[in-house]
């Protein structure tokens, strides 16, 4: 299609994909000082929303219709050929990189990303112990699945609504509107969502439509006033300087680089110094390699991540920048240009990228549905390697009554069918061991249930407040307790409870060693008995202390799982490369970062220790020890014989919970 003169080539914007992707490399690299560099996909997406707006609204203004046929062609032709070249490439790097868990999430990975799902994908597997982001080799792809979803609602939604033309700028920026404000709730309910989704990131894109299409009816010059650049660059540069990752983005902050983008754009056709600058020759080469660069950046950060087990080091990050920028010239050069200009007719590009597709989405399955080919490595590490599986477990049990005593709560059966005999309540250190009381309980012929909520203390009288939830998650977990504490009394069969939590996270109010950046804090509820304004290890006793005197009553015994003791930075992911990869052998590995002395656990574990001797000390409460099992004399490890027990640093494999399981045999028959 011929360029009117709102769809011409305008250089200030390929400046302004400069501005995007940039931030965002440098991010990824982890050059410090730009935190914020994420926001660049913001950027990323008001442009698209522009540029995309402004073809399909002359194309509809001026045919009264949309050809779908040559807009999908199009499409294909601008990104697929280059995607399908990186595609193809980081499978070979994962082949020799990624350890067999991570290879096989790879092979699911690839799947949705070249059936543009990413961000469903990694919306769904932004779970508690899912695969550190920084290691996906193609995360990167869930923005470029927030756009292919828009390239196929907007075209829609413009030719379903076309007779009603005049009216359409209002509609999107109605629909714009409840897009944002769909973000801002869904922030306060899961952040994963706010961030991954369409819905919730439609309105950034519309942002762009709409700016399009007013400029377009309005025949705007796109000159306005120096000072809307000035104020736009400010923005995004503020953004890219000031913001942190977290869970407050997108929601209001993601306002601050799309409304910079808009105010650039709306200037852009002045002359002025930064709209000069955007055309300049830097920031224009930057600009058009922004796609390929967008690409190929985040596979080789996240492949290196992998072999080396650690982000780039200061010397690399120059290296791979440069690398990302070679390879990603000799893509706009080889792939993206030559395409774009007619390589291949529109059909026989779509039949040969439907046929690239097919072969890649058909190899990404045969190791999205394998066990990773463990035999890439060598044998020292795979019982590691096997490690890396061991938070895998089988939920279909679990139900979540609509009523009833347990109404609003998920509870997993355990053992045998039956009325639950035993309840078993805590954190994520409960799921950790559900494989092992699975079993135990089974062999014992005793039906219990188990209740879990990670980063939920399993204590009554308190609020938490937490680095890694959400105000509504913190709200459910306090509403849990409570239906726990009384579905337990209105469930005459369970005679037995097991409390199992992370107590010294909940004592202390943070990790420690590879998760010490965690933190949480707990709080006395305004209306209950526990006392204000005492320090946290305190309230932690007070809450331990009252919440046994009230269960207990309900019960005719009640157990206390000591907290396995937290092996500082060991992970069983970690361990699994260093040994698949030569950098340790298994010897070394036990005798540095696979143990730790008891007398460094002492501080650490003091306050603990002595809230659980004094709840001991009453009647029909008994605590289960597990340090014996875990520990020395002088050392407690994370590898026995050869076997890790440990996931990280503060959880069990289902391994090591299937052997520790007879710790559970009094929660299970009594004593």
């Amino acid at each position: 299609m011929s360029h009117t003169p709102h769809t011409r080539y305008r250089p200030e914007i390929d400046g302004l994909r400069a501005v995007a992707v940039l931030p965002v490399v440098l991010y990824h690299f982890g050059v410090s000082g730009l935190d914020g560099g994420f926001v660049g996909v913001d950027v990323f997406f008001v442009i698209s929303g522009f540029l995309i707006g402004s073809i399909l609204w002359a194309e509809l203004d001026t045919t009264g219709t949309i050809k779908l046929g040559a807009f999908f062609v199009r499409r294909i032709r601008r990104l697929a050929p280059a995607y399908l070249l990186m595609a193809f490439v980081t499978l070979i790097g994962a082949w020799f990189v990624l350890l067999p868990f991570d290879f096989r999430e790879f092979g699911q990975e690839l799947v949705a990303a070249t059936v543009y799902l990413a961000n469903v994908h990694y919306f769904n597997d932004a779970g508690y112990f899912d695969q550190a982001s920084e290691l996906k080799p193609l995360l990167h792809t869930w923005s470029l699945a927030v756009e292919e979803q828009f390239y196929i609602v907007l075209p829609l939604l413009l030719i379903g609504l076309a007779r009603w033309r005049a009216h359409l700028p209002v509609v999107l920026i109605i629909l714009g509107v409840l897009s944002l404000l769909g973000c801002l709730w869904m922030m306060t309910i899961s952040p994963p969502a706010a961030f991954y989704l369409f819905p919730f990131r439609a309105w950034e894109l519309l942002a762009g439509v709409c700016l399009a299409i007013v400029g377009y009816r309005r025949g705007l010059t796109w000159r306005v006033h120096a000072a809307l650049s000035w104020v736009g660059i400010a923005l995004i540069a503020g953004a890219v300087f000031l913001f942190e990752a977290g869970d407050h983005f997108p929601g209001l902050y993601a306002l601050v680089p799309v409304a910079g983008a808009v105010l650039i754009i709306l200037n852009g056709q002045d002359d002025n110094l930064v709209n000069r600058t955007l055309c300049s020759r830097p920031a224009l080469f930057f600009g058009l390699i922004s796609y390929s660069l967008y690409l190929w950046h985040w596979p080789m950060v996240t492949l290196l991540h992998n072999y080396q087990g650690a982000a780039p080091t200061l010397w690399q990050i120059p290296v791979l920048l440069g690398a990302a920028i070679a390879v990603s010239w000799l893509s706009l050069k080889y792939v993206e240009t030559p395409f774009r200009r007619g390589a291949l007719p529109g059909w026989h590009l779509v039949t040969s990228y439907g046929a690239a597709a097919t072969a890649l989405v058909a190899g990404a399955l045969s190791f999205a549905f394998s066990e990773g080919l463990p035999g890439r490595f060598p044998s020292e590490a795979r019982p590691f390697i096997a490690a890396t599986r061991g938070f895998i477990q089988d939920w279909s049990r679990c139900t979540q009554p609509q009523d009833g005593a347990w109404a609003g709560i998920e509870i997993c059966p355990i053992g045998p069918d039956g009325p639950p005999q035993f309840l078993v309540w805590g954190d994520s250190h409960a799921r950790a061991f559900k494989e092992g009381v699975d079993l135990a309980a089974s062999e014992a012929d005793a039906p219990g249930l188990l209740i879990w909520h990670a980063g939920c203390p399993p204590l009554l009288g308190v609020l938490k407040d937490e680095l890694v939830s959400t105000p509504a998650q913190e709200a459910f977990c306090a509403r849990s307790v409570d239906v726990v504490a009384e579905g337990l009394a209105a469930t005459p069969s369970i005679e037995r409870l097991l409390m199992i939590g992370r107590w010294s996270y909940y004592a202390e109010g943070t990790g420690t060693g590879a998760d010490s950046h965690n933190w949480i804090t707990l709080e006395a509820r305004p209306d209950g008995p526990l006392a204000p304004d005492q320090t946290q290890q305190d309230l932690f006793t007070q809450a331990l202390e009252h919440t046994v005197a009230t269960l207990a009553p309900k019960v005719e015994q009640l157990f206390v799982l000591e907290q396995v003791p937290e092996i500082f930075d060991y992970s069983t992911r970690d361990a699994a490369r260093a040994l698949a990869f030569n950098r340790t052998d298994t010897a070394t590995l036990l005798a540095t970062t696979g143990q730790v002395t008891r007398d460094a656990l002492q501080d650490r574990f003091a306050t603990v220790s002595a809230a659980l001797s004094l709840i001991e000390q009453s009647p029909g409460i008994t605590v289960l020890d597990l340090w014996s099992r875990l520990c020395s004399d002088t050392h407690c490890s994370a590898v026995f014989d050869g076997t890790p027990y440990y996931f990280d640093n503060n959880h069990v494999t289902n391994t090591g919970a299937l052997l520790l399981r007879d710790v559970f045999q009094p929660v299970l028959v009594g004593q």
